[in-house]
């Protein structure tokens, strides 16, 4: 299972999960182009997208993505939310399971400035189970059994205070990044009440650009879980088998 990372910020995401056989689109944030191009311009693999809120850096393609016959799968919340509707468009219920292709999928509530943000819980035979959290500034779950850890870890709040004093964050826009966007320590803290013994791999999505530090959350989140960690980046490529070695 590889991990094809097309946008990561708030410029837009999106995401690739392709096994040999079908390719799962997490997220459309980004122009269709650019998923053609990162697809090598073959949709015949692809057997769904999945996207988590309304919000344009998540969603900006959603309409080009199904007029080229992909179907969309995501809360009813986030449909109505983006007048999304037609037989392309599948409106799915948090922690009811569905499956697309090979892989399964329970749908679960996050906690960002939307009207119904989704989280993913994936499975597939090569990956094992997934966690894809996104655009949430905490997670009101714990996972049992997890292989892969995708999800956002936006910004320190300290850096996040520099900027506001240097001027350079208005303290309106801070104040809403604390409602809506995970930040480094409370990830953290997600890590060490998690059973993460059978994790492979951690992936951060969606660092600030101008909020984060993406050495030191690397470094910070292997130094408190000992687990292969990277940050994502556009064109980043991560393999995410059950079984790596």
């Amino acid at each position: 299972m590889i991990l094809y990372v097309i946008g990561s910020s708030s410029r837009g995401n999106s995401y690739l999960l392709s096994s040999p056989k079908s390719t799962l689109i997490l997220e459309c944030g980004v122009r269709f182009s650019e998923i053609k191009k990162a697809l090598n311009y073959d949709l015949s693999p692809v057997c769904a997208c999945l996207i988590t809120h309304e919000h344009g850096d998540h969603s900006k393609s959603a309409n080009d993505v199904a007029a080229a016959g992909i179907d969309i799968y995501s809360s009813p919340g986030t449909l109505e939310a983006l007048k999304l509707s037609g037989h392309r468009f599948h409106p799915v219920q948090a922690k009811k399971r569905f499956t697309v292709g090979e892989f399964s999928i329970m749908p679960f509530d996050v906690k960002h400035d939307c009207q119904e943000p989704f989280g993913f819980l994936i499975q597939h035979p090569e990956s094992g189970t997934i966690l894809f959290a996104t655009d949430t500034y905490y997670i009101p779950y714990n996972f049992p059994g997890l292989n892969q850890i995708i999800v956002e870890v936006n910004y320190d709040e300290e850096i996040l205070d520099g900027n506001v004093f240097k001027g350079r964050v208005p303290e309106a826009v801070k104040n809403r990044v604390l409602r809506s966007h995970m930040e480094l320590s409370t990830f953290k803290h997600f890590l060490s009440i998690t059973d993460i013994s059978a994790v492979h791999n951690i992936v951060m999505i969606h660092l600030s650009d101008g909020n984060s530090d993406e050495k030191k959350f690397v470094s910070e989140i292997i130094a408190a879980t000992g687990k292969t960690t990277q940050a994502a980046r556009p064109g980043m490529t991560i393999n995410l088998s059950k079984t790596p070695f």
